[in-house]
């Protein structure tokens, strides 16, 4: 179970809301989480999202060709942003697929939600604006389907629950 904790990113109002999206939103949250902005929902926009303390790697994909440099907040730091005590999310993107995730994943491997690669902002016609992203690159066991299903891209609505 996560731990409730609020990184000092100047994104919290108070300890139970988010600042509210001054840019279009690109990500909601719901489900058992904490802390909000819009009603029980966390709306993000690109800059919140930027705001996160961010991670990269260099990786190469299953649907990309060769190795692309990735960054984006880890999902474990977004899920601990916005209070999550699930077990599992289910992540849905643009395009309607859906994937459940165990939360065990993030703190297993370093799981991000991709914003950039090789330094710019991920186009929706190539798996943009987010992408949930696994350092596929760092451990052969992420190859496997299994763990391929779950790098969801296009992602717009993640939802946490037990």
């Amino acid at each position: 179970m996560l731990a409730f904790s609020i990184p000092h990113t100047g994104l919290a109002e108070t300890a139970d809301s988010l600042a509210a999206p001054s840019g279009p939103v690109i990500l909601k949250l719901d489900g058992d989480i904490a802390v909000t902005n819009v009603g029980e929902e966390a709306h993000f926009d690109r800059a919140m999202l930027s705001a996160l303390p961010q991670h990269e790697f260099t990786t190469g994909t299953p649907w990309t060709e060769g190795n692309s440099h990735y960054r984006g907040p880890l999902m474990r730091t977004l899920l601990e942003q916005v209070g999550a005590e699930g077990k599992i999310i289910n992540v849905v993107a643009l395009n309607g697929y859906e994937a459940e995730i165990p939360v065990a994943d993030f703190y297993d491997y370093d799981v991000i939600l991709a914003l950039e690669r090789d330094e710019k902002a991920i186009p929706i016609r190539e798996y943009g604006p987010l992408w949930v992203l696994y350092p596929f690159d760092q451990d052969k066991a992420l190859l496997s389907e299994r763990m391929r299903f779950r790098a969801v891209w296009q992602v717009m609505h993640i939802n946490v629950r037990q």
